[in-house]
């Protein structure tokens, strides 16, 4: 398969009547892109900024857990959210639910999460093998959210496996069904995230749809982006592990993205401790102290990455439990040390093997339509998972 010819490169991104100054988009990814996370993404560069994936089941039966999930920052102006579901019903229900309650002007719809509590109800990754199921949940995610004129969009996965595809299948209906937009990991469920990501399907599905295409995996540093829009002419990038303990990789793209190149050098030890201390800070701001800083205690290996901290001073940061603790440990940082450039392009956060096998409902290969199904969907089973 040849890839698509070199396209120029976007300066925007355009979902319905939403607008995005840069083509990037913030993976929703659970425990992480919470409202603290994404203010301070945001902070660093222009971008659509998505919230952790909550249950449409959870939103519509009140459960507190989701609800709580549902935070926004006051400088949060464009409120997305990524949303879960199995049920056309529940989803539809849920979709409206954030429109006209929680003025969300975005909705993504999650079908491409690998974990299996999530593909054993048939969920994430596994739903898009069911066609005329997928159809039925966006068509009444779509009809919900077009009465407030908010953009629905979707994002997924190349198949279950190498012998169970369903992108392009999955971006007809998308299309079909009025959906804004269809981001691509290209990876299927059984590699989850480990192996290299498939950017030839990427430039694959570009050509088969009229509607936009963002491109998902394997873009660690702003150039990596740019080459993706290159080769496979996708109208914007989605970026998941790439910034974990690196926000503001959201000032490099938004720089490769407008054509102007960085001025910033590579951020040495003394400024990647400020950004800790900034996150830290936000997420005290919005959860206390305390919980706020057990929060920030699993991205500070992410920030560190590379760099001689020693491991005695790892497993202080490791128990942080207040900002003056913090601003204690931090000083003990060599503030001049230049970043690890042996770290650039390299993955970050969860990697792994493939899966031996991908845990699905009984029967579930036997068609691909599953059209009037019905699938359990647990109110609280999976909202950030």
């Amino acid at each position: 398969m040849v890839l698509a010819p070199s396209a120029a490169l976007p300066t925007e991104l355009v979902l319905g009547n939403v607008r995005v100054e840069t083509p990037v988009v913030l993976a929703p990814m659970a425990g992480i892109t919470n409202a603290a996370y994404r203010r301070l993404c945001a902070e660093q560069g222009a971008g659509l900024y998505v919230c952790e994936m909550i249950t449409s089941r959870g939103l519509v039966e009140g459960d507190e857990h989701t609800k709580q999930m549902l935070v926004f920052d006051e400088l949060e102006t464009v409120r997305s959210v990524q949303l879960y579901g199995t049920d056309p019903k529940y989803v539809g229900l849920a979709a409206e639910i954030l429109c006209n309650e929680y003025g969300v002007a975005h909705v993504d719809l999650n079908f491409g999460c690998p974990v299996p509590k999530v593909t054993r109800k048939g969920g994430g990754g596994a739903l898009p093998w069911k066609r005329g199921l997928l159809a039925q949940v966006l068509e009444a995610a779509v009809a919900a959210t077009a009465k407030y004129d908010v953009p629905l969009t979707i994002k997924t996965r190349l198949g279950l496996d190498l012998d169970h595809l369903t992108y392009l299948d999955a971006g007809r209906i998308a299309q079909e069904s009025g959906a804004a937009a269809i981001a691509l990991h290209g990876r299927t469920v059984e590699q989850a995230y480990s192996g290299v990501a498939d950017w030839e399907a990427i430039a694959e599905l570009v050509q088969s749809v009229d509607i936009p295409v963002l491109g998902n995996g394997d873009i660690w540093e702003a150039k990596d982006a740019v080459r993706m829009v290159e080769q496979t002419g996708v109208a914007g990038v989605v970026i998941g592990r790439g910034c974990l303990g690196r926000p503001w990789l959201f000032r490099d793209l938004a720089a490769a993205f407008s054509g102007t190149p960085s001025e910033t050098v590579l951020p040495t030890l003394g400024e990647v401790t400020v950004m800790m201390r900034r996150h830290a800070e936000l997420l005290s701001e919005h959860m206390g102290e305390e919980r706020g800083c057990k929060e920030f205690r699993k991205h500070i290996s992410w920030y560190l990455k590379g760099f001689g901290a020693g491991g005695r001073l790892r497993q202080s940061l490791g128990l942080v439990d207040t900002l003056s603790t913090l601003d204690t440990l931090l000083a003990e940082l060599d503030p001049t040390e230049p970043f690890p450039t042996s770290e650039l392009g390299a993955p970050r956060g969860r990697q792994g093997a493939p899966r031996k096998r991908v845990v699905l409902p009984e029967g579930w290969l036997d068609d691909q339509d599953g059209r009037g199904m019905h699938v359990q969907e647990d109110a609280n089973e999976v909202s950030g998972g």
